[in-house]
């Protein structure tokens, strides 16, 4: 996608701090952070979000996900994490490329969702 910035950052366009590659994904320190350590994992394939992703797509999503489960103790997660997939306007994804937060370091609040 021309104007998808996690393409562009996949592509090297653009900068980010990588923390891990492979064939199909790429995590990066979040520009915001909303935890003490706050990742994004970006599959490397363009689709907006997760109800859009084919079969192949999830199996590849799956495999991404796999390997977090390697990575947890080296991203200094080992007392748990929280993965966030945003979806449209009301669950606020911000850019329609696929993309899971991945929270933690710290002791994150029980509370998200609605702000009312």
């Amino acid at each position: 996608m021309n104007n998808c910035i996690f393409c562009k950052i996949i592509s090297g366009e653009i900068s980010s701090t990588k923390v891990y590659e492979d064939d199909n994904m790429l995590i990066i320190k979040d520009i915001a952070p909303q935890a003490k350590i706050h990742y994004i994992l970006i599959p490397k394939q363009h689709y907006a979000n997760i109800l859009e992703m084919d079969d192949d797509q999830a199996i590849t999503l799956g495999k991404c996900l796999k390997k977090l489960s390697t990575l947890a103790l080296d991203f200094g997660l080992s007392n748990g994490f929280r993965l966030v997939s945003n979806k449209g306007f009301d669950g606020c994804q911000s850019v329609d490329h696929l993309h899971i937060h991945i929270l933690g370091g710290e002791k994150l609040t029980e509370k998200f969702g609605s702000r009312n």
